[in-house]
């Protein structure tokens, strides 16, 4: 049996499985002995139980936190929302790994989609919340803040067709899918949150968008983010924040600046990326880094704790995965955690993508109510 006919085998069978980028290619985890759905109560004791090891590529749990639990976890409470009842987070333990080429193959039965969306928030309201934060911003409550956007309509979707596709036109570093039998999530996610090897740790913060065109190459890109002020601010701040997150888990004097200020292309635009590591401290625990590294930064605004709480109670719908994290914590210790954007999740055959751009002092609210669509057009693009 050939690796194509074992993907499209798996996903007829109807079994739950998981896809998760590599380096050479992607991985898939299937087979699941254990899955555990996350709430309030149970988390700590997931993130601290201790486990025996039997396989070395399977001594793993892979999974999700959503936004609502890690907001918990460093006691920053939600008010009231309108939710969809999805987990709050999920993971699972798998007893079966298959590694798979870049170049995904497979044929859907079926392709009837709806590429009608609505937006929960339409131009006028986002402006008026913009203008409210940008008030908050000049008072000092916050600095920089992320407004979300919810893109919905209501279809059946095959997940791995969605994948497929978005493999071959959007290829990110962050990629992700989960196909469980009352829900799925297509993610081209291109922002590492935590990679920890031992007592190595690292983070890839992003901050900075431009929309591609056929005259922007990536120097251009690079050129137009280091002359651009609100851009270049955007992007020290979040460095900053991300610094001052791993400070507080690493040994004094080993948080280093390793890459900074480079451009990562994508589909329909660019980034501005830096990369940070750290070494850990001594009895540093894997609850300790996720409470200092989750929600990630970059997608929030800072400072982090003050700026939840304006966003908290502001926003009006459960964010539910997005600005959550995935990826897997292994029986050794070792992990790594995306942060949950540019993706959709299917469920109760509804189909949402929510993105988020950033406000700063110098920021135009035409312009990010745009680059939010910017960042979701790849993902729209797979329902027409």
């Amino acid at each position: 049996m050939t690796k194509t006919n074992q993907l499209t085998d798996i996903n007829n069978s109807g079994r739950p499985y998981i896809i998760y980028r590599s380096k050479k290619g992607f991985d898939l985890y299937t087979d699941f002995s254990k899955k555990v759905i996350l709430n309030y109560k149970n988390i700590n004791n997931f993130l601290s139980r201790k486990y025996k090891r039997k396989s070395i590529n399977t001594d793993l749990f892979i999974g999700f936190f959503g936004y609502e639990l890690l907001n918990n976890l460093i006691e920053v409470k939600i008010p009231k929302q309108k939710n969809i009842s999805f987990p709050k987070g999920i993971f699972y333990k798998p007893e079966k790994k298959i590694s798979l080429s870049n170049n995904l193959k497979y044929k859907t039965s079926h392709r009837s989609l709806n590429p009608k969306f609505k937006l929960n928030i339409n131009r006028n309201t986002y402006t008026k919340i913009f203008n409210k934060f940008k008030k908050k911003i000049k008072s000092g409550e916050t600095y920089q803040i992320k407004i979300c956007t919810k893109y919905k309509t209501k279809s059946k979707i095959d997940p791995l067709d969605f994948f497929v596709r978005l493999s071959k036109t959007n290829l990110a570093p962050e990629a992700f899918m989960i196909r469980d039998n009352n829900y799925s999530i297509i993610s081209c996610s291109p922002e590492n949150l935590i990679t920890r090897k031992g007592s190595f740790i690292s983070t890839k913060p992003i901050a900075g968008t431009v929309k591609k065109t056929k005259i922007l190459n990536r120097n251009d890109a690079l050129k137009y983010f280091k002359k651009n002020i609100k851009e270049t601010k955007e992007h020290n701040m979040i460095v900053d924040m991300e610094r001052n997150d791993l400070s507080r888990i690493c040994k004094v004097g080993s948080v280093k600046l390793y890459k900074q200020k480079i451009v990562e292309e994508y589909k329909d635009l660019f980034h501005y990326v830096s990369l940070i590591t750290g070494k850990l401290k001594r009895n540093i625990k894997n609850i300790d880094i996720i409470k200092a590294m989750m929600p990630g930064g970059s997608v929030i605004g800072c400072p982090k704790i003050s700026t939840l709480n304006l966003l908290n109670n502001q926003e009006k719908e459960n964010r539910n995965i997005y600005t959550g994290s995935f990826g897997f914590i292994k029986f050794n210790g070792d992990m790594r955690f995306n942060i949950i954007i540019r993706s959709i999740l299917n469920f109760k055959n509804t189909s949402e993508i929510s993105v988020a751009s950033g406000v700063v002092v110098d920021s135009n609210a035409n312009h990010e109510f745009n680059e939010n669509y910017i960042k979701a057009k790849a993902l729209i693009d797979l329902f027409k």
